[in-house]
Parts: C-alpha cells; structure tokens; sequence
C-alpha cells in the first residue's frame, strides 16, 4: 500500500482533519466570499482553500507558490461561516494556517519589509502618537501640488497607505480618557473599556463618545491607562506568536477588575478578544484564566442594548433623553462585528433608540468593504475594488449619515465615498438641534461615522459631527 507523504504543515497548530472534513462544499460560500465575487476563481473561494488546505494536509502541495498567494488573498471577513449550512468553521481553519505561513514560506524581501514595518507602527500607541506629528503635518502639506504630485507617484502598497491616512490631529492623539468616569445617576453596570491602540490615537473621539454613552446610561466606566493592545491583528495576520503575547498581557491587565464585562468599540478587537479562550487553550497557565476573560468581552451595542431590554421595573430601557436626528442612516456592518462576532442587531437596537431617525439597509450588506485589518495596505487592488463596490451600495441607499463600528471599515468607506471621512478635528454640520444635513447638499456633506458618536450626539443635544 502507497504511504502518505507527511503533511506540508508543521506539528504546531495544523488544521484539523475534523474541521477540513466539515465541508462538503455545497458552494452556499461562493456568493458571499468578496474575492469570489470579484474573480470567480474556484481555488479563490472558501471551499477552494478548504480544498488546497486539504491537498497540504495530504502532503500532496507545498505551502509556497499557489497556495500562500490564494490563502493571502483571503480578506477573512468570515462570511462564509455566516452562510454554511454545515456549520464549517473556516475562521478556525483559516487562523491555523496564516501561522503556519508566516513560519514555514519565505516571502520576498520587499514583501516582508513591508509586513515588518506595518507591525513596527501599528500596535504600539506611543509610536503611533510620535508619527501623529509628522502625519499631521503632511496633511496639512498635502494640498501642495508638488507633494500631491509626489504622493500621486507612490507605488502601490504605498500609494495604498498615503490614501488611507486617518485624520490626524496632535492634541487628539495625544489625549487621554479619564481612568474613573461615575454612572450618571444610578448605577447599573461596572464596566472596563479597551481603548485600543490605532482607536485611542486616531479615533479618540469615537472613544470619547464611548465613556459619555455608557456613562450617560448608567454605567462606571474604567479605562486602565497602562493597557495595550490586544493583539488583533497580529492574530488575523498570522503573527501568532506576539499576538499570544498580548493577549496574554491584556488578560492580565484587565483580569484583577471588579467590572461586569470587557467593553469594545472596535469590531476587530472584539472578536480576538472574544476568541482568547480559544486562542491560549493549549497553554495551561492561560487557558482558563483566557476563556473567563473572553467571557467577559462585550461590543459596546450588546452592552447598550442589554439594558435597553431588561424591564423598566429592573431599572431597563433607555437612561438618557434623546435629541431628535431626522434623517436616513446607513449602518455598515463590520465583517467583525456581524460575521465573526454575530452581533447584528444589537447596533440597530441601539441607533432605533434615537427619535426621528430613519434607519436603511445597504444592498450586499454581507460583502466585505475590503478592509479587513492589513489587507487595504498589503492588496490594495483587490480592496480597491471592493472599496468601490461598498461605496456605490451605499450611494444607492442615498443615506443623510454613515455609520459602522470599525476603524478600519470607517478609513476604507472614506476612502471611496467621496466627502466621507471619520471625525478628528472637531468641526461639526447640521443645526443646533442635531439634525442630520441632507444628502442633496452633495457627498462632502455626509458624516461618515461610529454609531456611538451618533447616540453622544443625540443625548447631548448636540451637532452631528463631521470631519
């Protein structure tokens, strides 16, 4: 009898023959994977990886050459786990192997430099303040044709990072949140909130409407200052050994507090977060200290809307009066949000809770805006693409306000929907009672938004922000 020939795979980790053996490749993934949609490539769909991953397994392929390139094209929005009928779990099988990559293919030399310095930068929040300075200056030069001309000549994984800038102000990266924010008015809840590394330096406001939120509903929320980051996307890039390490960190940090959940406002972090326990399950110093910390995670919408639900007698439903915002909102779910984290309705229950506001659907709402952590930087055609896609749905819908729970998603829309662009600085549109502008005031009118800085918006009975 012939003998197998050993797995391509290393003993750390590999897929499980279990796991790869779920699919019976149906083909319900193939309309709800982006690069499928966009090539029709069979190998570049989910059930086609399964495939290559089973060849590996096999030892019947290598891992260089076609099966990295078609595993790199992977955004891992995690739509096909929505889709399966069969209840394939392709996020696990996709986790195992972008590790065993990393370890076992040898990338190009440019390639590599490019992944190395992007988490040089990306997971440290001090080093991403101390390039606040410089970036805030370059855009302000930006408007200089000759830096604009130079900026044109970029080449593509650059030109890439040059477009998807996030707003940069120094005294919004260099802001902090208070440690201790008190319930307003009767407590209801104890909460710790991860401030994030790109969120806190780029996004501050988004975290900052985050306290007043939950502050205003009746929530403590504490914000340990020595946090740092969890690890995302090391964990989604295949970078498993320091994304253990920070999650190791992170659990640390955040174990000792007496609160009643971990809150998140970033769709990325919260699914690794809530994946630890999976993540340190072989490791006996951290496994159970890392499944009781992701059961404590929590996306800031299924906090809100778990006191929205409990009966007025246990002190449930909205706290805080609302201003009303008449208009028509668009929500983007982030594909880890709704796919990874299954948390889908929670944001609309939240935005609901707002008078006059007319909630719309985005036509293709499963389909990734081509985000997805690093991968608008290191395949920027392929997100090009869907970038374009995602903009043109949402220009369908004709929305007044543009709202998702993630940074990356908030940077990608920008990007591509001409005027979008997430709040920094401040400068804000609309009336003083917090209306909405219309959308046929044109595109550089419509706020592109987290929803949480919709609702501080309406409680406070303030402007809508925009850029």
């Amino acid at each position: 009898m012939p003998q197998q020939a050993p797995s391509a795979f290393d003993a750390v980790h590999p897929p499980q023959r279990e796991l790869l053996d779920d699919c019976v490749h149906c083909g319900f993934c193939l309309p709800t994977c982006p690069t499928y949609v966009l090539w029709g490539e069979e190998m570049d769909s989910p059930r086609g990886r399964i495939l290559l991953m089973d060849l590996a397994e096999k030892g019947d392929i290598s891992l260089d050459g076609p099966f990295t390139e078609h595993m790199d094209n992977c955004l891992g929005c995690m739509a096909c786990v929505t889709a399966c009928p069969s209840g394939v779990q392709y996020d696990k099988l996709l986790e195992s192997v972008r590790p065993q990559i990393e370890r076992n293919v040898e990338r190009s030399r440019t390639d590599q430099l490019f992944r190395d310095a992007i988490f040089a930068l990306f997971p440290y929040k001090r080093r991403l303040r101390a390039a606040a300075l410089p970036g805030a200056l370059y855009q302000k030069l930006r408007a200089v044709p000759a830096i604009r001309r130079l900026a044109d000549r970029l080449p593509g994984r650059l030109a890439a990072m040059e477009s998807l800038l996030p707003p940069v102000t120094v005294r919004e990266a260099f802001a902090t949140l208070p440690v201790h924010t008190p319930a307003v008015g009767p407590r209801r809840a104890r909460v710790a909130l991860l401030s994030g590394c790109v969120q806190d330096v780029f996004f501050h406001r988004v975290n900052e409407a985050t306290v007043r939120v939950l502050s205003a509903e009746g929530c403590d929320v504490l914000v340990p200052r020595d946090q740092q980051c969890c690890g995302a996307l090391e964990v989604h890039a295949g970078r498993e050994e320091s994304a253990l390490d920070r999650a190791r960190r992170t659990i640390a940090r955040f174990e000792t507090l007496d609160v009643d959940a971990v809150v998140t406002n970033v769709a990325g972090c919260g699914s690794s977060m809530k994946d630890y326990g999976h993540l340190l399950a072989d490791d006996p110093a951290w496994a159970e200290r890392a499944r009781a910390f992701s059961a404590r995670c929590r996306d800031v919408h299924e906090v809100l809307a778990d006191l929205y639900a409990r009966p007025e007698s246990e002190d449930g439903g909205p706290r805080a009066p609302r201003t009303p915002v008449s208009g028509r909102v668009a929500y983007h779910d982030a594909c880890h949000l709704g796919h990874a984290q299954g948390v889908r309705n929670q944001p609309r229950e939240v935005l609901r809770t707002i008078p006059e506001l007319e909630l719309v659907d985005i036509a293709e709402a499963s389909l990734c805006c081509g985000s997805a952590g690093i991968y608008n930087m290191i395949m920027p055609d392929a997100a090009a693409e869907l970038g374009e896609r995602k903009a043109g749905k949402i220009r369908d819908a004709r929305p007044d306000v543009v709202v998702t729970a993630n940074p990356g998603c908030l940077l990608q829309i920008a990007k591509y929907l001409p005027g979008g662009g997430a709040t920094a600085d401040g400068t804000t549109t609309g009336g003083s009672t917090g209306r909405a502008p219309a959308v046929d005031a044109g595109w550089g009118d419509v706020p592109l938004l987290h929803p949480v800085q919709l609702l501080d918006a309406s409680i406070r009975g303030a402007e809508v922000p925009h850029r």
